[in-house]
């Protein structure tokens, strides 16, 4: 998964970052399991008396609190905490197109973009398939570069699927990644 609920744009800060300025953890609380709720309590009434003084503790307050709101949000999808990764990293175009669709409540462009890149992918790998098809009795290792294709051609398939019949995020107790 590109950079998103880590970095410091994403929504996880974001929301960390609303529920300091609004001073109610009830904000931030939705990005993490409820395993880990007690745990960001503690850390927002740690760091509200240093973001409401607004010293020259208030920024690495801020700071310690995103960070323990993200690794806590990825403990609950079960996947590493790597850090905080700055604002602004590309990730990708379907992240953008799916976040409109999140807020106009249409799915066209997130499908349209979807349907093509898989069209591609699809034709692609089917094209290589045949390609390699068509040699395939000229010898043992070209029989064995078309049935390394035509196998991969259909797990690709069979992931898609598997993908398309997932559970949506954090249901499923695995990552996103």
């Amino acid at each position: 998964m590109p950079p998103h609920c880590d970095s410091m744009d994403g929504p996880v800060v974001t929301a960390a970052q609303k529920a300091l300025a609004a001073d109610d953890v009830d904000l931030v609380l939705p990005y993490v399991p409820a395993s880990g709720e007690d745990e960001v309590r503690d850390a927002f009434d740690r760091v509200m008396p240093l973001h409401a003084a607004d010293g020259p503790g208030a920024d690495v307050a801020r700071l310690w609190f995103d960070e323990t709101v993200v690794r806590v949000h990825r403990a609950g999808e079960h996947a590493p905490y790597t850090g905080l990764k700055p604002a602004g990293l590309d990730v990708g175009p379907v992240i953008p197109l799916a976040e409109k669709a999140v807020e106009s409540g249409e799915a066209g462009e997130v499908f349209q973009a979807l349907a093509a890149e898989l069209h591609h992918e699809l034709t692609r790998r089917l094209d290589n398939v045949q390609r390699l098809a068509a040699r395939k009795d000229e010898s043992v290792p070209a029989a064995r570069d078309y049935v390394h294709a035509m196998l991969g051609f259909e797990v690709y398939a069979n992931n898609v699927h598997q993908a398309l019949q997932a559970e949506p995020h954090g249901e499923d107790g695995h990552s996103h990644g």
